[in-house]
């Protein structure tokens, strides 16, 4: 899935405790699965599904060695048309990468390709790392996204910076979050920065969730969110 997203659910799903799909005790591999809609899809401040709500599922593969591979899907405007006029309605993210824990951090690295089926010349990779520290409730973050230049981006590169803080005390039913990045390269020639700062409660296996999201290139919109963990 888009990796901020997918780490932003993770972020979520770990506070409150979701549970694994299944696990063996012989290999230790795990099976998690999301599912649920967004009022509007926006990534880095940009909607992805033109204003409109979006249908997004996942699921995620991991060993307790922390390597994982993970597939998301999100419904989105119309994207890539080619010479005939159609184009891409669904992204597709497919990530690989290790998470587990470093000198007292929490580190998670993988390469994520991005596909759009029916899109014309859009599918690009892309290579996140983020190392986060969780200190009483507190839940800090900060990572970096490099796509190298390919012809999805014109030939060009592009550079993705974010810091995030999630505050979830065990007596409170919601946890605040609030991230900030800036982006520069094939997507933002002239440099962009986005924001956003949310709440997320879970209801049983449904989580809710509700944020503000904005950049100094859009309009912001308020996101409403619910979700399912199997």
């Amino acid at each position: 899935m888009r990796y901020v997203v997918r780490a932003a659910l993770a972020v979520g799903l770990s506070l409150f405790g979701a549970p694994a799909l299944a696990q063996s005790a012989e290999n230790a591999w795990t099976l998690e699965a999301t599912a649920g809609v967004v009022s509007d899809y926006r990534w880095r401040g940009t909607s992805l599904s033109g204003g409109d709500p979006a249908v997004q599922a996942g699921a995620t593969v991991s060993h307790a060695s922390g390597f994982y591979v993970d597939a998301y899907a999100s419904s989105i405007e119309e994207y890539g048309l080619g010479a005939d006029g159609d184009g891409a309605e669904v992204e597709i993210t497919l990530t690989g990468g290790w998470a587990g824990t470093l000198a007292g951090f929490d580190i998670d690295a993988a390469v994520a390709a991005y596909q759009y089926p029916d899109g014309s010349d859009v599918a690009y990779v892309e290579i996140p790392v983020q190392a986060g520290r969780t200190v009483g409730p507190w839940t800090w973050t900060l990572g970096a996204a490099f796509t190298p230049a390919q012809s999805a981006l014109g030939d060009e590169d592009n550079r993705y910076v974010w810091a995030g803080a999630a505050l979830a005390p065990e007596a409170w039913p919601v946890a605040f979050e609030a991230t900030v990045g800036r982006e520069e390269g094939a997507w933002a020639p002239d440099g962009k920065t986005d924001w956003s700062l949310g709440a997320r409660a879970p209801l049983g296996p449904v989580e809710i969730g509700l944020a503000w999201v904005d950049s100094d290139v859009d309009e912001g919109a308020a996101v409403a969110s619910l979700f399912a963990s199997f």
